[in-house]
């Protein structure tokens, strides 16, 4: 009989401890919430989100959606409840801005992100806008080396985190800012691998990164997983900016291709969730076993990503995804930043809404088959306009990149347009320069449009100046060189021609190596002050017929 007690006396203190070992066996659950590539768009962008027609699939509809005011209150929406969140991004959170945050260096957008909560961010392409120096400013605040102070009050840097990993002195062999962040819920590290892509030497001015080194993503973040597993980390999360191409809706993933896939392929079996972002699309995918998100552009997305951590082996055991829509007509306004955006547009709205003409119709940066737009004719047309007297560089020819070239030029009432418009469509204030390059130079110039076959970036080119190109011809071989006038007649090849451009691509930006051989350089106005400029003296400006890029085969 006593042992018989004592057996149902242990099963009893068994069954009474089972509930708490459950309890404390239970997964850490945890909630990160994802943005990419915001570009200081702190207000909605024009033309929200496209997606899927709820009731046709197979059409789209136009959502409004983004602004930092709406944004602010969906992450708190999607915080509520949850006892672990945490809010990281994966780059391009600046550049290519507005108006409203341009003006500032990006400033208020770096508050604005820092307001929200914002905690990681990877460093993108576009971090790198205004070089190196300047992105540490963005981390660690004061004032603009050129502009000084400029807003209402000081600038004290960014709250949250940049990574990059990657990106790394040459000098030092260091990254020039922390690789990774490891962060606790309830007791379970996890970290945070922040890098930029690759190939972003190729796509920002030379002249400001200097003395850095971009290296593989994949191999990058294996070499870092020792040190992590070291450190106790199990549970891995990549913040990458570079993405994929997917042909479905904003929470889909069918067909995806782009860099991405091959890189989520080669990384460690121990990362276990991928932030993408640099290609302006929507997925939550599962490429080689691993969750892989990306959230549109301009703030119009947050993703959702809601993980579950074992508290046995520390290490991801459950994940799942979804975009959620920064919907304007269902969240409410967050007041602190309506007070923020208040605050700077103040000071900026004087300068935004000055007048810049008129336009008969919308100018469209979108190229046709041959890689000429709407847009990029205006825009080079106000380039040569500004340099062509002898004493601003006597030019007679005008490229500018298509990459420069951010948002359409859309009329207001009656046609007009301002100089805020203006700015958007060329938010990067690169300075004109004017330089020589011979008839030969030039062509080897355009044969470099191709050097990405996947990418061509088609130079916009002033009027007067025409060519042909070949798509059926190899690499290095596509413009027929008898095909280049200036004004009806042919460019020779050993002739020089005053050419300008903007100073990005003046030192080879965007691979156009050959502009660096220009001679005779003279440096003018900015681009955008050009352009509105260009409008003041000729509005109402329409398109014009797209005859000068021509296309065969």
């Amino acid at each position: 009989m006593r042992h018989l007690l004592r057996l149902t006396i242990s099963a009893l203190a068994l069954a009474a401890a089972l509930p708490a070992a459950a309890q404390a066996a239970a997964p850490v659950e945890l909630r990160i919430l994802a943005i990419n590539d915001f570009h200081g768009n702190l207000r909605p962008p024009p033309g929200g989100i496209r997606i899927g027609d709820p009731e046709d699939k197979a059409r789209k509809v136009m959502v409004a959606a983004g602004g930092a005011e709406y944004m602010a209150t969906l992450v708190r929406q999607l915080r509520e409840g949850r006892r672990n969140t945490i809010f990281v991004a994966a780059g391009d959170l600046i550049g290519a801005s507005p108006f409203l945050s341009a003006m500032f260096h990006d400033e208020p957008s770096i508050e604005s992100l820092s307001m929200m909560g914002l905690a990681i961010s990877s460093v993108g392409n576009h971090e790198f806008d205004e070089g190196k120096a300047e992105l540490l400013r963005m981390q660690n605040g004061g004032c603009h080396p050129v502009d000084g102070c400029q807003g209402p009050h000081p600038f004290t840097g960014a709250k949250f985190h940049y990574l990059a990993a990657s990106t790394v002195e040459t000098a030092t062999g260091r990254s020039v800012l922390p690789p990774y962040e490891i962060r606790e819920f309830d007791g379970i590290p996890v970290a945070f691998i922040g890098l930029t892509l690759k190939g972003t030497a190729g796509i920002v001015s030379p002249a400001g990164i200097t003395g850095l080194e971009f290296r593989d993503e994949a191999e990058t973040v294996n070499a870092l997983v020792p040190q992590l597993k070291a450190r106790g980390v199990e549970a891995i999360v990549v913040l990458i900016h570079e993405g994929g191409e997917p042909a479905g809706d904003y929470n889909d993933c069918p067909g995806i291709s782009g860099p991405i896939v091959e890189i989520v392929k080669k990384f460690d079996r121990a990362v276990d969730v991928v932030v993408s972002g640099h290609t302006h699309r929507a997925y939550v995918c599962n490429i080689d076993g691993r969750l892989v998100t990306s959230g549109d552009k301009y703030g119009t997305l947050v993703t959702a990503i809601d993980l579950k951590l074992d508290p046995a082996t520390r290490d991801v055991v459950s994940t799942r995804a979804e975009n959620v829509i920064v919907a304007n007509a269902s969240l409410p306004k967050d007041p602190q930043q309506t007070a923020l955006i208040e605050a700077y547009d103040k000071l900026a709205a004087p300068i935004a809404n000055r007048p810049a003409g008129s336009v008969t119709q919308t100018l469209s940066r979108v190229p046709n088959e041959a890689g000429e737009s709407a847009l990029g004719d205006v825009i080079a047309d106000a380039q040569l306009a500004a340099t062509k007297d002898t004493k601003d560089g006597g030019a007679v020819i005008a490229l500018t990149n298509p990459g420069g070239i951010r948002t359409d030029i859309v009329p207001k009432e009656n046609g007009a347009i301002s100089f805020g418009d203006v700015f958007a469509s060329q938010p990067f204030r690169n300075r004109l320069v004017t330089v020589t390059l011979t008839g030969s130079q030039l062509k080897d110039m355009l044969e470099q449009q191709w050097l990405d076959p996947k990418r061509p970036r088609i130079l916009q080119v002033s009027n007067g100046f025409s060519y042909t190109w070949d798509a059926s011809k190899p690499l290095g071989e596509r413009v027929a060189a008898e095909t280049m006038t200036l004004n009806g007649r042919p460019i020779e090849q050993s002739t020089g021609y005053r050419v300008t451009l903007n100073d990005y691509l003046a030192v080879g930006g965007d691979g156009f190596t050959v502009a660096k051989q220009g001679n005779s350089p003279q440096y003018g106005g900015y681009d955008a002050d050009a352009l509105f400029a260009f409008f003041r003296a000729h509005g109402p400006i329409g398109p014009l017929p797209p005859t000068r890029i021509l296309r065969v085969n």
